[in-house]
């Protein structure tokens, strides 16, 4: 299998490409930024590894180029900056996995493989952020921003939230959520959907615009505070 290896660190693009052809894998190594789309073109690699920061430049500038090429490539995206924000942002533009610095090459050479079989297999969808707000979802990843600033959310939260999202400006009834989220028809003498609500909105509470709101009688709604009940 081909693989583009893009890196400014010589050094360890060096590393990388003896490492790889060592376990079979074919190479081609670039160190400057302007150079990467034109080999991909030249190459048909079927990963590229691309570091996040050439210099000052930053390769999120080429990810959409990259990924309207015939062929188009998976794309590995190695980077320092280890903050969610920053790899959501990769992922928004298109990138397919991230791998922070400093990592270990068997990891590294892992998602090589798994990204190879998803490229095997046709084309990959694109990773889907949901917005609401200042309220972002990562799907494939699990992640939930607000503000840009990562919130710990349980599975179940997770799901809820997604599921509120999807519908954001939307009436749920208790038992659509039930259905949904906990997989149940009915919940009796408990009130797990009330306290999941709350626990969300205590969590998203920081920003001043969005709410998860009751509607007597109705459900639960994700919309604005100013948003008229």
């Amino acid at each position: 299998m081909n693989i583009l290896l893009a890196d400014d660190e010589k050094p360890l693009l060096h590393f990388l490409a003896k490492g790889l052809r060592a376990e079979g894998y074919e190479c081609v190594t670039v160190n400057e930024l302007h150079e990467v789309v034109p080999l991909i073109r030249k190459n048909t690699p079927k990963v590229v590894v691309l570091d996040r920061l050439f210099g000052s430049e930053d390769s999120l500038s080429i990810l959409e180029a990259i990924k309207k090429l015939p062929n188009a490539p998976m794309v590995l995206m190695l980077t320092a900056l280890d903050e969610v924000s920053e790899r959501v942002a990769g992922l928004q533009k298109g990138a397919d996995d991230y791998l922070c610095k400093p990592f270990d090459f068997d990891e590294l050479l892992a998602r090589i493989k798994a990204l190879s079989r998803r490229n095997d297999s046709g084309p990959a969808p694109q990773q889907e952020i949901l917005q609401f707000g200042s309220l972002q979802l990562a799907q494939d990843q699990r992640i939930v921003l607000l503000n840009n600033s990562e919130l710990s959310v349980t599975k179940i939260e997770f799901e809820l939230l997604l599921y509120l999202i999807e519908n954001k400006q939307k009436v749920l009834s208790r038992e659509r959520i039930l259905s949904r989220v906990w997989q149940t028809q009915s919940d009796p003498n408990t009130n797990i959907v009330d306290v999941y609500i709350s626990r969300l909105r205590r969590k998203i509470e920081g920003d001043p615009e969005i709410t998860i709101q009751t509607l007597r009688g109705n459900g639960y709604r994700l919309g604005f505070r100013d948003q008229n009940i």
